[in-house]
């Protein structure tokens, strides 16, 4: 079995800032490392992509910023959806025919590396490109879809708190690599 887990990194707010946005809520929220915060947020575990974007929505527009809402779905699905400013504007599925079972195989679908590498500051859009592009049809196709998050992360330069990490494994006693307890933020 493989990884499931949600998370949104929300980018250039303060750790306080998103705490705040998260009223009402049940999360965990990690301090700022390369200008994101993470969230793991407890209702977005079910990985429904209604929550999941009525979140991100949220965060982006009340936050006035970048939010990517990531979805690993058994190591199997990479799913996120690019946020700014309350407006989704990216979207991407590395594995669409996953949940019909009379489709044939196809290749990642959506995700735009121009917007990502925009959103986040980053110029490193041929590496970010490569990275959705890679098939698991492919030889060299990543094996374990925390493999492509891990290199995504890399490529945009942002926080890896993130890859391989959602709100079930924190509740676990799972860390974010790097982390201790005392720096997460448990929400309410």
């Amino acid at each position: 079995m493989g990884n499931f887990y949600t998370n949104y990194t929300v980018y250039g707010q303060s750790q306080q800032a998103v705490i705040a946005a998260l009223k009402g809520r049940s999360a965990y929220v990690t301090p700022v490392q390369h200008g994101c915060v993470v969230v793991f947020d407890e209702e977005s575990e079910g990985q429904n992509e209604v929550v999941v974007t009525a979140l991100a929505d949220h965060l982006s527009g009340f936050l006035m910023c970048p939010v990517l809402a990531l979805i690993n779905h058994d190591d199997d699905i990479l799913w996120y959806q690019l946020l700014i400013n309350g407006e989704v504007i990216d979207e991407y599925d590395s594995c669409p025919e996953y949940f019909d079972e009379t489709a044939e195989p196809s290749d990642p679908v959506g995700g735009d590396a121009h917007k990502l590498c925009r959103a986040f500051e980053s110029s490193n859009v041929t590496e970010v490109e490569r990275v959705l592009r890679i098939s698991s049809l492919d030889d060299d196709g990543y094996a374990f879809e925390i493999e492509r998050h891990t290199d995504l992360v890399k490529a945009l330069g942002i926080t890896t708190y993130g890859v391989g990490m959602g709100f079930s494994y924190i509740e676990a006693g799972e860390l974010p690599e790097g982390l201790t307890k005392t720096e997460l933020v448990r929400v309410p």
